[in-house]
């Protein structure tokens, strides 16, 4: 990814915030934005990527807002699109309500995590939990000379040293839903199960978890017979867990953020 500037638009079209990355843009490109939107909904054309000879646009809506992403080299528009939902998650987190008001109310402090979340372009501190250490929303006076957050350069980047708790705990949940679709006669069609694993830690130290799987299940690289076996598919893990050591033995090791997080989550084909 190489985004050379990001933009929040209102509903109109007008710039709220912009922050230019590379200077390698006329930030008036925004300009062209809105035309070449509203032209292709016209066309019944609308698509998250809009192209003028001078750059790309890729964007993401969120309560009549745009977050524009512009780029003018061959980027990988798949990270461009995953960083900016990972914005608007850690915007939402922040401001709770992701609006225009609160765009306005909080310009301040948007600059300041624009500028930690993107570094010439490139994703830097996307974790809310790390940024929320250095980034506050409250007026404070300086005594000491600032320093950056362990957290930050740490090589366990989503997780503050120092923890405590008066009382360890750890709570784990399995969240499934079933997407099913089916013909008027009620045959079934294609269905599947979406599952996550989330999780709630509230542990002292810097511990580190196992979570071992059941040897049924299988992941679908494995190419081992399925008639007795639960085969999971688009696995995504955590960026805590040690993916070594998961291809080594099957088992979830990990260091867990502080708090709620979701650990992993799965596809799986089945017949319902």
């Amino acid at each position: 990814m190489s985004s050379s500037a990001i933009f929040i638009l209102d509903a109109k079209g007008k710039v709220l915030i912009s922050r230019n990355y590379r200077g390698h843009i006329d930030m008036g490109v925004i300009d062209k934005f809105m035309p070449l939107l509203m032209e292709k909904e016209e066309e019944g054309l609308i698509t998250p990527i809009l192209q003028t000879p001078e750059c790309t646009f890729a964007y993401v809506k969120t309560n009549n807002l745009y977050l524009v992403s512009v780029t003018r080299s061959n980027a990988n528009i798949a990270l461009v699109f995953v960083f900016l939902h990972k914005v608007v998650q850690v915007f939402t987190e922040y401001f709770k309500e992701l609006e225009e008001e609160s765009i306005r109310d909080n310009f301040v402090v948007i600059y300041e995590l624009l500028d930690e979340l993107i570094d010439f372009g490139y994703p830097q501190t996307t974790d809310s939990k790390i940024l929320q250490e250095y980034i506050t929303q409250e007026g404070h006076k300086l005594e000491i000379q600032p320093r950056i957050p362990m957290a930050v350069t740490n090589a366990v980047s989503w997780r503050s040293e120092g923890i405590k708790y008066r009382k360890n705990e750890v709570f784990l949940d399995v969240i499934e839903s079933v997407n099913l679709l089916a013909n008027a006669n009620g045959n079934v069609l294609r269905s599947e199960i979406v599952g996550a694993i989330k999780m709630r830690v509230y542990l002292s130290g810097m511990p580190e978890l196992r979570l071992g799987l059941n040897d049924k299940v299988l992941f679908e690289s494995t190419g081992r017979g399925k008639s007795k076996s639960v085969e999971l598919e688009d696995v995504k893990f955590h960026q805590c867990v040690r993916l070594s050591r998961f291809e080594n033995d099957r088992t979830i090791s990990f260091i867990p953020p502080d708090g709620e997080f979701e650990l992993m989550s799965y596809r799986l084909n089945t017949h319902v």
